[in-house]
């Protein structure tokens, strides 16, 4: 059960502000095209924190049918609301989505405590597994491994995305979860280091740009051969660095705009668009590694 490189899918929009579905379907026969195991719909890079439900729920809908069953798709349903993270999962769990990836409740910055009410409930709510989300970055609020590990007890909490970038933290959560635990990298550039010690794949924004070296490095490690991996996570580590110098999914969007795959690179308030130098800055990267000629 998720295994690999899982594309952290931007979400399209026109000049407008409005979802832009036919080029979300073409970014999704790319990832069929070019190798990627998995979709994340509607996550942090597809700009959850600002489409209403009704948007949410349709842009993972129209996903889940441009996927057509040959990639599984993992929907974003975390809210710092309980009550609405519940609502989304209910709503989303019957639009065909292989699971949930569930963040760390933003703003409110809950106790661990808290954080174990609030996830054993979103996974009492539904049949379907749900993965935990911590992004200390992005949250304020840090999950801890004691608190995964007694997650980990819930049968329908399956794995963490661990986007703390921390190597150490993850090997002390992977000798304390069950086997079967599964551990996705959320950290592009610590991933290769990731899978190489052990870690089951990746959520990667870096996927949305160049999907099969992702998959090809997950599918190394996965398979032992670390020198492998490393090479090609060398070829795009620049890569993982430039998609961050502004906030994501703001260069993401830029750089797919450049590629020809979306129209536009517009993003909801309060994003904006990347300045001059930044889409300078990834421009060059992009040549560099064979993306732009």
């Amino acid at each position: 059960m998720f295994r690999g490189s899982y594309v952290a899918l931007i979400t399209p929009m026109d000049q407008s502000g409005k979802i832009d579905y036919p080029a979300l379907k073409k970014l999704v026969e790319f990832h069929k095209q070019h190798g990627s195991h998995g979709l994340v719909s509607v996550g942090t890079t597809g700009e959850s924190a600002t489409l209403p439900f009704d948007e949410h729920i349709e842009v993972v809908k129209k996903t889940v049918e441009y996927a057509d069953g040959e990639i599984p798709v993992i929907a974003g349903s975390g809210a710092n609301s309980t009550d609405e993270a519940i609502f989304l999962s209910q709503q989303l769990a019957d639009t065909g989505i292989a699971g949930f990836l569930s963040v760390v409740p933003y703003y409110n910055k809950p106790q661990q405590r808290g954080m174990v009410a609030h996830f054993n409930a979103i996974a009492s709510s539904t049949d379907l597994p749900v993965l935990l989300y911590n992004v200390p970055g992005r949250t304020v609020a840090d999950m801890l491994t004691e608190t995964v590990v007694e997650l980990a007890e819930h049968k329908n909490i399956v794995g963490l995305k661990d986007a703390t970038g921390d190597i150490g933290r993850f090997k002390e959560t992977k000798e304390q979860v069950p086997s079967d635990f599964v551990l996705l990298s959320g950290d592009d550039p610590t991933s290769c280091e990731f899978l190489c010690a052990g870690g089951d794949g990746v959520i990667s924004v870096t996927a949305n740009i160049v999907p099969a070296a992702m998959s090809q490095m997950c599918e190394a490690a996965l398979a032992g051969d670390y020198d492998i991996a490393k090479s090609i996570d060398e070829q795009v580590s620049a890569l993982h660095q430039g998609l961050f110098i502004e906030p994501n999914p703001v260069i993401p969007k830029w750089a797919l705009y450049k590629m020809g795959l979306i129209k536009s690179a517009n993003l909801r308030l309060p994003l904006v668009m990347s300045e001059l130098g930044s889409q300078n800055e990834i421009e060059q990267v992009m040549r560099k590694i064979g993306v732009l000629v």
